[in-house]
């Protein structure tokens, strides 16, 4: 692509001069300041400046941007004054992006007048997917006319280039040229990592790398150079908006500043300083200033004004109250939308498999909602899913909607945070819980923490769906159970179906629900194939129904003269163990309460609670192994917080502590729990 050659007007010049100013003097400020400054760890942009202004002044309320850590310059292009990011710096009340809760410079901003910019973590590379989500996400809403107005968005992804080697830019870079999205990608290359320098990082630099991503257009610029940046900024944007096509930009700059405050540029870059001191953005824009016919002394005037009004807004942001402390726990999750069980349960007559409820419940929510979309591997036409669980919905709604994505897991997942960002609703699939992993850093970083670090502004929307759990030889990679792992990562919900009807209220209200909910589903439930699973089977209810997360169901009670003796104990189970259950309990007529967790974050505490009371005894049975697992961690909680209504040990049951289920269906049945193997354990409960 050619440079744009046309002039660029003094007031845009002069303006960048005033902020670079302002971003000298509040780095100067922070390092004079450090004592204070440097409590909470921050970055600045000096040396970044110039493409950092010329970025901003691109940048218009229609679109979207995906900062990093040291955007502190862009962020004063966008008009944000300086005050506002000193409360951020540090940690006021006031901030108007955490209130607190997150670093300097890591902004979420929803204001009248500016591009988006939702929450993104400190994780180095990791908003490239969720960016790339959200022009994804912008280019399936112009396809279907659901945008309005003439401005064409365009997404900003902001990047450091040493996170150019993180993988999850690859997949993001793929699917920016798969699907032709309207973004670009700004790479600042200042040549240091920490204290690693690019000749030690990389064997090429983010432009060359990007070379092997065809269908990327490539730029670079000297982004110490503030009129070069500017139109080469300008040129990028019009041919973004015109062409919906991605776009990479890569700008070398100095870097004047530390690392991080925490990681002082004094310790170990020594000559490498003076160096970089000639490149000094600030230098040559007043350098060009001069050239141009503007005298020394408005620039004088402008760097004075500049340092009296840093310090204006420093005092004032060291004046401002810190956090409520009391509030430190709003906002784990945006409210929930389903409070009470919605339409009929009952409503078909025929009974139906827990995979044709899923099938029939997503069938239903893209009917009715044209945001939604749905996508993972295989899911597409041609196969309609492993399970066959997406079967005929790529034909009924079209590829654009219902689509196959490449070996992506990371972008599968974080890419739903950017679609949330631009109000796309997505369904998205993991093809089995042992291939989760790669998912995991999204899952963490950018979905869980997004609602609390951005106070509630940016919740998200995310249906992730996992087959998960063992039966009949799946063998090590296809079988294993994950909710554990996911149970540590607070801010996402995870629910676990063990029936048709569950199923399907359960995936409503999780797609209703405005927060990240990963959907365990079990795949020896999915047809009732297993001895035993029957009852999985259930008549279909209506279109409408949908169970609140966090709401167990109560599947079989003891007989009250059980209760009078002393001789009944409650199962607190989900998924296939409440099949292990019921069969075992036949050995015990009347002694047996069983209940089916069904969401396990949330989770129904007060159920649990009433039960255990009820009869003394409680049984905590799952199919992950046993050891520091879910089912452990709830055995100790009943045992902390009931001990005194308990008349016996808290029993649990689960599988055999080994790294994977084995291939061999015997060596899989001596692994797993069993009827058999509850009921001996079950005796064994009702006989203390």
């Amino acid at each position: 692509m050619q440079h744009s050659t046309s002039p660029i007007q003094i007031d845009i010049l002069l303006k960048a001069y005033s902020l670079m100013c302002t971003a000298r003097s509040m780095a100067d400020l922070y390092d004079r300041q450090k004592e204070i400054c440097a409590k909470y760890v921050h970055s600045t942009s000096r040396g970044h400046e110039a493409i950092q202004l010329a970025t901003a002044f691109q940048l218009t309320p229609s679109d979207y941007l995906a900062p990093y850590y040291r955007d502190e310059s862009i962020l004063l292009g966008l008009g944000i004054a300086p005050y506002e990011l000193m409360l951020q710096l540090l940690a006021k009340k006031d901030d108007p992006f955490s209130g607190g809760r997150t670093y300097y410079g890591h902004p979420s901003l929803r204001r009248a007048g500016f591009p988006v910019i939702p929450h993104q973590s400190s994780a180095t590379g990791m908003q490239a997917i969720p960016a790339t989500g959200m022009a994804h996400g912008i280019s399936y809403l112009e396809s279907c006319g659901l945008l309005k107005g003439n401005e064409k968005s365009v997404v900003l992804c902001s990047l450091g280039d040493g996170s150019v080697t993180e993988g999850e830019v690859a997949e993001a870079f793929q699917m920016a040229v798969l699907k032709q999205l309207p973004i670009i990608y700004l790479i600042q290359d200042n040549d240091w990592g920490i204290s690693a320098m690019g000749n030690e990082m990389r064997a090429m630099d983010a432009y060359e790398y990007a070379a092997g991503f065809k269908g990327l257009e490539r730029v670079r610029v000297d982004g110490s150079d503030f009129e070069a940046s500017f139109s080469a900024l300008r040129e990028a944007f019009t041919w973004v908006r015109k062409n919906r096509k991605p776009m990479l930009i890569h700008a070398k700059c100095p870097l004047m500043g530390h690392h991080t405050s925490g990681v002082r540029k004094e310790w170990y870059r020594g000559e490498n300083l003076a160096m970089q001191e000639k490149e000094d953005p600030l230098k040559k824009l007043k350098d060009r200033l001069i050239a141009l016919g503007e005298k020394e002394k408005l620039l004088q005037q402008l760097e004075v004004e500049a340092q009296e009004n840093v310090l204006i807004d420093y005092e004032k942001a060291l004046a401002s109250e810190n956090p409520e402390p009391t509030d430190y726990n709003s906002h784990e999750f945006a409210p929930a939308t389903i409070l009470n069980e919605q339409g009929s349960r009952f409503a078909g007559i025929e009974k139906i498999t827990m995979v044709d409820a899923a099938l029939h419940a997503v069938d239903e929510i893209l009917k009715m909602h044209l945001e939604a979309i749905f996508y993972g591997q295989d899911v597409g036409a041609r196969l309609g899913g492993v399970f066959r669980e997406a079967a005929t919905l790529a034909q009924k709604y079209g590829e654009h909607r219902v689509f196959n994505t490449p070996i992506q897991e990371a972008y599968i997942v974080g890419s739903t945070a950017g679609m949330a960002a631009v109000g796309v609703k997505p369904i998205v699939e993991i093809q089995f819980a042992d291939y989760i992993w790669p998912a995991l850093n999204q899952l963490v970083e950018e979905l869980s923490k997004s609602c609390y670090l951005s106070k509630g502004k940016f919740p998200i929307q995310s249906l992730i769906r996992v087959p998960i759990g063992a039966y009949g030889g799946g063998g090590p990679y296809h079988s294993g159970s994950i909710e554990s792992t996911l149970l540590t990562i607070r801010g996402i919900k995870v629910v676990y179906p063990s029936n048709a009807a569950d199923m399907k209220g359960l995936m409503k209200a999780s797609f209703y629900d405005p927060n990240p909910v990963v959907m365990l589903e079990h795949k020896g439930l999915y047809w009732s194939k297993v001895p035993g699973t029957l009852d999985a089977k259930t008549i279909e209810p209506d279109e409408h129904y949908a169970i609140p997360l966090g709401k167990a169901n109560r599947i079989q009670q003891a007989e009250q003269q059980k209760l009078v003796e002393g001789s009944t104990s409650v199962i607190i189970t989900y998924g296939m163990g409440v099949y292990w259950a019921k069969e075992a309990s036949k050995r015990f007529e009347g002694q047996v309460e069983i209940i089916d967790l069904r969401t396990l974050n949330p989770i129904d505490w007060d159920m649990i609670s009433e039960s255990v009371k009820l009869h003394g005894r409680a049984f905590v049975l799952t199919e992950e192994p046993l050891l520091n697992s879910f089912a452990e961690s709830l055995a100790g909680r009943i045992s902390k917080e009931l001990f005194s209504y308990l008349d016996a040990p808290v029993w649990t049951l689960g599988a055999s502590n080994l790294p994977a289920i084995p291939l061999n269906v015997e060596l899989e049945k001596m692994m797993l729990p069993n009827s058999e193997k509850v009921g001996v354990e079950l005796k064994k409960l009702l006989e203390y």
